[in-house]
């Protein structure tokens, strides 16, 4: 069974969280760890990379994308709030466009690649961002 060659890829994946906090780009951030959890599972059992899978992780995506573009600047945060928008549209490109075919593709080296990279980054971005501008 491959699973435990891909827990680091889970561990990390999972890894980048936050505390929650209290409002609504709280709420978003439960949102984008939903979005997460969704693609850790097409990462970890390969019969969960089927068509209803691949619409779970494209959705969830799209429910955060739906969400964030109904929320507005909090007062005098609106330079974070657009690095925060410009952060999730650029992670979900490459998750769309990179990640998920590189996964479906079983090319395993390179979806790490791209996950514990300049994916991890842009999601840790997104959660201190959201955790900023919820206070």
């Amino acid at each position: 069974m491959r699973v435990p060659l891909l827990l680091p890829l889970f561990t990390l994946l999972l890894g980048a969280t936050l505390p929650l906090a209290a409002g609504e780009f709280a709420v978003l951030k439960g949102e984008v760890e939903v979005a997460r959890k969704e693609l850790v599972t097409m990462v970890l059992y390969r019969a969960k990379r089927d068509e209803a899978q691949q619409k779970l992780v494209k959705d969830t995506a799209n429910a955060v994308s739906a969400h964030l573009a109904k929320l507005k600047a909090p007062a005098g945060r609106s330079a974070q709030f657009k690095e925060l928008k410009e952060t999730w549209e650029a992670f979900k490109l490459t998750r769309e466009t990179e990640l998920v075919p590189a996964i479906l593709a079983g090319e395993k080296e390179k979806a790490e690649k791209i996950a514990a990279g300049i994916q991890k980054v842009r999601l840790e971005k997104c959660y201190a961002l959201m955790l900023e501008l919820d206070k």
